[in-house]
């Protein structure tokens, strides 16, 4: 990206952060003002900062946006709380993620133009996750009930590192399906599960050894103003960039860091911290840099969903945000005694975003931009465009049609809730 790309993205940043109080009282989201400004200023038609889908850059922010955004997603997650209320994010997870997945990937098969089963897996999963910074409206909104905000926070904070592996095994097999030789761009089967173990191997090993350390320096009173903080970030990218070098799944490494580093960490040790959150850097600056994607979303794949997607992927992408979430969703809280309304609103909101942005621009750096490559891309980059429109619009409305007051935040139930960037700087 040159200087003047660069200059124009921190102008709409810094832009966003003064007006997003006054944007968010009219639900205008963030994501749907970067991905517009994306699409006008970026166009490579026309735009006059135009974007280069296959800049190196490009991809390398892409990736280390979706690791900041996994490991603080999964870093919030309270295993020991979340215990009492695990009911509906277990089934969510449990029965409805791969239900979507399967499904997914059946009507990707059959809809899509000469598709492999490999690329059809890939759209499947590379769909299935929700975005949590997506739903922030939702989670927020006391208005909802509280056990239908905890569940849409964990699933949308754990789904996208579930469905991590199933994309890179997929990408692994179209390979093969494509005719492309194994390489250094082109993992085989075996080259991508023996980096999800690397990954794994690593994420457990630095997310413990990161937690260790910042309990010990919080109880001996050792560590320097934001030194936590700090901590906490380098275990997120750390756990990415050694995973990368030495040719484990970086994301995978990011995921279960943040599993590991939020299940020793002393909670009530941070919590008390007044430098505030321990995982708040991770946070905003996945945040941050999230806003950036978004941007190069709307620049570099809205056109081509425009231009490559066809009537087929707007079908894919309808069938996508309704009854291939509604009904895995449905079958997965049969018998929760949940109310069809209730139900319903959980169906709905799974919108697509980051995870489903990344895996696309993953998709073209392993298999190229073949037509066939880029069809698949094109349904998965419509339907993220549809899902940003869509929920970002029907967020608020559907929350106060709810009309619970007075419900606390689910703050220790399990799941801390995310706050937006407009939240936090508001006060």
């Amino acid at each position: 990206m040159d200087a003047s790309l660069v200059t124009a993205i921190a102008g709409l940043v810094l832009a966003w952060s003064l007006l997003s109080g006054a944007l968010s009282q009219r639900e205008v989201t963030g994501p749907i003002v970067f991905v517009l400004a994306g699409y006008l200023l970026g166009n490579p038609a026309w735009g006059p900062f135009p974007v280069d889908i296959e800049t190196g850059a490009v991809h390398t922010l892409a990736e280390v946006t979706l690791a900041l955004v996994l490991f603080s997603d999964a870093s919030r997650v309270d295993l020991r709380r979340l215990r009492r209320q695990v009911a509906l994010p277990a089934r969510l997870l449990g029965i409805g993620l791969p239900l979507t997945l399967l499904l997914g990937a059946a009507a990707a098969y059959v809809l899509l133009d000469d598709p492999a089963w490999s690329l059809a897996l890939f759209v499947g999963a590379a769909l299935a996750p929700t975005d949590a910074a997506l739903s922030a409206q939702v989670i927020g909104d006391e208005r909802v009930p509280r056990r239908l905000r905890l569940a849409v926070n964990v699933e949308s904070g754990l789904n996208d590192g579930i469905a991590t592996p199933v994309v890179a095994v997929a990408l692994a097999l179209a390979v093969s399906d494509l005719g492309l030789g194994p390489g250094a761009d082109h993992p085989s089967v075996g080259e991508a599960l023996a980096a999800i173990v690397v990954a794994c191997v690593i994420g457990v090993a630095l997310g413990v050894l990161g937690a260790v350390g910042v309990n010990v320096a919080g109880a001996r009173g050792s560590a320097l103003p934001g030194g936590r903080q700090l901590a906490a970030l380098a275990v997120a990218v750390g756990g990415f960039a050694l995973a990368v070098a030495i040719d484990g799944n970086g994301f995978i490494a990011a995921f279960v860091a943040g599993l590991a580093f939020g299940h020793v960490v002393d909670r009530s040790q941070t919590e008390d911290d007044a430098d505030g959150d321990v995982t708040v850097l991770p946070e905003l600056g996945g945040e941050l840099l999230a806003l950036v994607v978004w941007f190069l979303f709307g620049a570099a794949l809205v056109p081509l969903a425009i231009e490559d997607g066809g009537p087929l992927a707007w079908v894919y992408a309808l069938l996508s945000l309704t009854l291939l979430r509604m009904v895995p969703v449905a079958v997965a809280l049969a018998g929760a005694g949940l109310r069809p309304r209730e139900v319903l609103f959980l169906g709905w909101f799974g919108p697509r975003g980051l995870a489903s942005v990344v895996f696309a621009l993953l998709a073209l750096e392993q298999l190229g931009e073949s037509d066939r490559v880029g069809s698949v891309v094109a349904v998965v980059a419509t339907t993220v465009l549809l899902s940003v429109v869509l929920h970002g619009v029907s967020a608020g409305p559907a929350a106060r049609r709810f009309g619970v007051a007075g419900e606390p935040t689910p703050t220790r139930s399990g799941e801390r809730p995310r706050r937006s960037w407009a939240q936090r700087t508001r006060h």
